[in-house]
């Protein structure tokens, strides 16, 4: 299989002692995305993020102040997926000697309330707001709605409407764009007779809607179940003279596609080519899951290949629309071979998905592929993966593969589940019979 940049990168890393790891990185021209894609590789082994982090900072440094904002931000995301947040704090504070202005800092503190509200500490993401202002001089308003954009994400909008709108003194009178954030915070929480109420309140008060208000919306009203009411809401705006974006039209071609099918969606597409909107990755993958889910791969891949004509480059997202809705093991492989070629990384997801789908069907030596090829794409498995991998080893009777796979995911600190160990009695085979036959010809 031919390897993108960053796994070649990962190796690197691995083979690099430590006592020369920093003149290894600083010796070596290091893509940006390449240092991103390793980082993100690492996200379920902290220690070994932050260790890439260190020694790929002279690289990343190289490149400019703004390479090392992203790296520092990418880390600290990873930290704070594992609660190590004394560490991403002590990171940032070493890191704001270099980097300058304050402004290279707002990433690092956007995936840290990120984290924090996804970690339900709503009073600590408040602390790192204000010590946010107060040691690092981000005192703006974007560093203020990072923060709202960050608790109302994660199911966090009652908090977040109170500071903003119900506090006595909130940091920034609320503008547009402070209702836009509490109202998809309304959105993420599904209250959709709360999601009218606010949509009308901000009529009552005086709020002057724009295109991204009315985005929501649609949003709301399809993800409520009212598909129609979406595309009454997309007239209304062609009606007012809106210049629609292409977010409204992504929104419309689910809302019409999903309930009467592929053809209705593109034809909304093509609608969206004649009003100069040019779509983005999210447009072809609505289009392409829409074709699969209905069987219609060929088209799908056509969408693929004109994707890749208008520089619009599929992503894992793409390829998971054709792996959930095939059902021929041949095909999935032969469509994961080709994805790895074209350069597009899969994602801890799409590992996950294709071992339980092969699992499933009782093909052992495809789920097993699998696994080795994440390990050669630099990726560390997660605790999903593990499950994944473990529960087809037992369909299969390996008790003895499986339980070492388990005690390796515990000795990595992830958190095993229930299971009962049976012995088994079967022969231990691996997979089907015709396990060589789908493979052939593949890899």
């Amino acid at each position: 299989m031919r390897l993108p940049s960053s796994p070649n990168l990962h190796r690197l890393f691995s083979s690099s002692p430590s006592s020369a790891a920093a003149t290894s990185a600083s010796s070596t021209n290091l893509d940006l995305d390449a240092i991103l894609e390793t980082l993100s590789s690492y996200a379920n082994d902290w220690q070994r993020a932050l260790d890439f982090f260190h020694w790929s900072a002279p690289a990343a440094a190289a490149g400019g102040l703004s390479n090392s904002a992203e790296a520092l931000a990418r880390t600290v995301d990873i930290l704070g997926k594992h609660f190590e947040f004394p560490l991403a704090w002590s990171l940032i504070s070493s890191q704001s000697r270099i980097l300058s202005p304050p402004d290279l800092l707002r990433p690092s503190f956007r995936v840290l309330f990120n984290r924090l509200a996804a970690a339900h500490l709503v009073n600590e993401a408040l602390a790192a707001l204000y010590r946010a202002a107060s040691e690092y001089g981000l005192r703006d308003r974007d560093t203020f709605h990072q923060l709202v954009d960050a608790l109302c994400d994660h199911r966090h909008a009652v908090e977040a409407e109170e500071l903003c709108l119900r506090s006595k003194s909130p940091p920034f009178p609320p503008n547009t764009k402070t209702y836009n954030l509490l109202l998809r915070g309304w959105l993420k929480l599904e209250w959709w007779r709360k999601c009218r109420e606010f949509w009308e309140e901000m009529d009552q008060k005086g709020v002057e809607k724009d295109l991204h208000s009315y985005s929501i919306y649609m949003d709301i009203c399809y993800k409520s179940g009212k598909p129609w009411k979406t595309v009454k809401v997309y007239k209304e705006l062609k009606k007012k003279g809106f210049p629609l974006d292409v977010v409204v039209y992504n929104t419309v071609i689910q809302a019409i596609g999903v309930p009467q099918g592929a053809d209705l969606g593109i034809r909304m597409y093509r609608e969206m080519l004649d009003s100069s909107c040019k779509p983005n990755v999210v447009t072809f993958n609505i289009i392409i899951k829409l074709l699969c889910r209905e069987g219609r791969f060929r088209e799908g891949y056509a969408f693929v290949d004109q994707m890749n004509k208008v520089g619009c480059a599929p992503n894992a997202v793409t390829y998971h629309s054709f792996f959930q809705n095939m059902s021929q093991p041949k095909e999935i492989l032969g469509l994961y071979e080709r994805m790895l070629r074209n350069g597009t990384r899969p994602r801890m997801d799409t590992y996950v998905m294709l071992i339980k789908k092969f699992g499933r069907w009782g093909f052992l030596r495809p789920v097993l592929m699998i696994w080795e090829s994440m390990k050669e794409q630099g990726h560390s498995p997660n605790s999903f993966a593990y499950h994944a991998l473990i529960d087809a080893l037992m369909e299969r009777g390996l008790v003895d593969m499986a339980r070492k796979y388990d005690e390796e995911m515990v000795a990595l600190g992830l958190s095993p589940k229930p299971r009962k160990f049976f012995r088994a009695e079967g022969t231990g085979k691996m997979g089907n019979d015709n396990d060589d036959d789908i493979l052939h010809d593949v890899f």
